[in-house]
């Protein structure tokens, strides 16, 4: 019986990781390409993309040292843009 409960708590937290995942990887590919347009927004684009990692990486979706290559990568890329 605690198997079984166990795996339809998986199956909640893997739905609701998967929300916050995809979320935080739409919200980087958005950075990505406001840095490629060359946007004046591209900055605040980045900066939502940055609290997207922070969040993930708070709530253990994403590893914390992810969050932070992905984050300087991004910000790498914006200061060579501007």
């Amino acid at each position: 019986m605690p198997a079984r409960k166990a795996a339809r708590v998986q199956e909640r937290k893997r739905l609701v990781n998967r929300k916050f995942r995809s979320g935080t990887r739409t919200a980087v590919k958005k950075a990505l390409a406001a840095i490629e347009a060359g946007n004046e927004a591209a900055s605040t684009v980045v900066q939502a993309a940055s609290s997207a990692l922070d969040r993930a990486a708070s709530k253990g979706i994403v590893h914390r040292n992810n969050a932070a290559r992905r984050k300087s990568r991004l910000m790498k890329r914006l200061d060579k843009a501007q």
